[in-house]
């Protein structure tokens, strides 16, 4: 057995997001004011994860699953529930937030992965920041350092996770939410250390949910942002986790991707001095990130005078890393049972494209899942993996669609819509933002003040969210 490094991986990364404190006049750790300060980059992801985990908790306020979800979580205390009235504990608000923003699939996606980082950090460290006082700068860097690790962890055995049947979001978000409620609350490199060997053993949320639509992905990034926040507090109060996390005989990999090695030096490189979060997109379908060059591609195709009545067939070249979440089996992404189960399937997701030209949160309603045109154009649409596909790198879209009279008419994309090469404008994302407020039901007074609240919180003195909870 190889002997125990003398500074083990998490420990270098807490050394590297863990920052120097001094002590105010009231006693409570603050940061220097030389740590206060994020990269530009970071600073403007951070004002727009906020604004996009907002209006989706928002837009998904009514809908059944966080109704359940609420009535079963709802504990007492002084957290913000977005989109309700009344306020909750801090598990219950990470949980139900968490939740609602992962729910209709349209939140923030790290191309490398793909995770879902602001819907587990978000609602994690914004819980924590209300309930222990913090401020717009604790608030910051700890959305910033739990994203990043998410963002980190996709490096180290990239597809694996999921081949090994997990979410990487849901597993990934334990730690991250870790590190980011570790980050804000200040806890020394050695306590967060401990706080992310603590959540390597509270991550948790497998795949299954493909099989009929059923929630549990939903759940996935709340259960991750509640327990991320119990491990760092349970790390600040002097318990102890792993030391040896990552690298240890029965570590995280191991356990979560089936394998003991990984690209370790990659997750560790710059870290704390660059920041890959930087890069995180964020989406203008409501559906599975993958799914969005091919509804693109079916736009273009329609735009460039494809009539749809004149189809024969349609094939689509494809990455074998997305072929058992989005493709198969095939008759059933054909013909998607619900609405959710309609999100991981890049068939419906062509057939709308094709059909109403948008993705977003209506097309994914039932009324138009089982609408017999849709179901029609999808059960035309099939595959071909491409072996040289760079995904997880990068997601792409192709179509080809052949029609009655022979003719092929082909488009495809080498990016994702949103993502680094082609990122949403800050007014597309406040566009979006309202858009979300609206379906939600909220005024549009409500909206727009709760965008200039939402813009403005990283300068607050102490985290003030109550007019998010109507």
């Amino acid at each position: 057995m190889d002997p125990l490094p003398s500074v083990s991986i998490s420990e270098q990364w807490g050394q590297a997001f863990a920052r120097p404190t001094t002590q105010s006049t009231t006693q409570s750790k603050k940061r220097t004011n030389g740590q206060d300060v994020l990269p530009v980059n970071m600073q403007t992801l951070v004002d727009a994860l906020l604004v996009d985990v907002a209006g989706l908790c928002v837009a998904a306020r009514h809908s059944d699953y966080v109704g359940a979800m609420h009535r079963a979580s709802l504990e007492p205390g002084v957290c913000t529930v977005i989109g309700h009235a009344g306020s909750a504990s801090v598990a219950a608000a990470a949980l139900i937030n968490g939740t609602a923003t992962h729910g209709e699939d349209y939140d923030d996606t790290f191309e490398g992965g793909p995770i879902h980082a602001g819907a587990v950090v978000v609602p994690g460290v914004l819980a924590a920041a209300q309930f222990h006082h913090l401020s717009g700068a604790d608030l910051a860097w700890g959305i910033a350092v739990g994203s990043e690790v998410m963002c980190r962890l996709c490096s180290v055995a990239p597809k694996k996770v999921h081949q090994a049947g997990f979410h990487p979001t849901a597993v990934f978000g334990a730690l991250g939410a870790a590190a980011g409620v570790a980050s804000a609350l200040s806890l020394t490199p050695h306590q967060w250390m401990n706080a992310l060997g603590i959540a390597g053993s509270m991550a948790s949320g497998i795949i299954e949910y493909l099989a009929e639509g059923a929630w549990t992905k939903r759940m996935h990034p709340g259960w991750a942002a509640q327990a991320g926040y119990r491990a760092a507090r349970l790390a600040q109060e002097g318990f102890t986790g792993p030391r040896t996390l990552f690298e240890g005989t029965h570590g995280f990999f191991h356990a979560f991707a089936n394998t003991d090695e990984g690209f370790f030096e990659e997750m560790l490189s710059h870290a704390g001095v660059q920041w890959l979060a930087a890069d995180m997109a964020f989406k203008p379908y409501a559906c599975g990130t993958m799914a969005h060059p091919y509804i693109d591609c079916a736009r273009a195709l329609v735009k460039g005078g494809l009539k749809v009545q004149d189809i024969d067939h349609i094939q689509c070249n494809t990455a074998h890393g997305i072929v058992h979440r989005l493709w198969e089996p095939l008759a059933a992404k054909q013909q998607p049972i619900n609405g959710y189960a309609a999100k991981f399937s890049i068939p419906y997701a062509v057939a709308v494209g094709l059909l109403r030209g948008d993705a977003g949160l209506v097309e994914y309603e039932p009324q138009v899942v089982h609408d017999e045109q849709v179901r029609h154009l999808a059960s035309k649409v099939s595959y071909v993996v491409d072996p040289d596909n760079p995904y997880p790198k990068k997601f792409t879209g192709h179509v080809r669609v052949t029609l009655k009279n022979g003719q092929v008419m082909e488009a495809q994309q080498d990016h994702f819509r949103g993502g680094k090469d082609d990122p949403m404008s800050q007014t597309d994302l406040h566009q979006k933002f309202l858009a979300n407020c609206a379906y939600g039901g909220w005024s549009s007074d409500l909206s727009h003040s709760a965008l200039a609240l939402l813009l403005g919180m990283r300068h607050a003195l102490v985290i003030e969210a109550s007019l998010l909870g109507q």
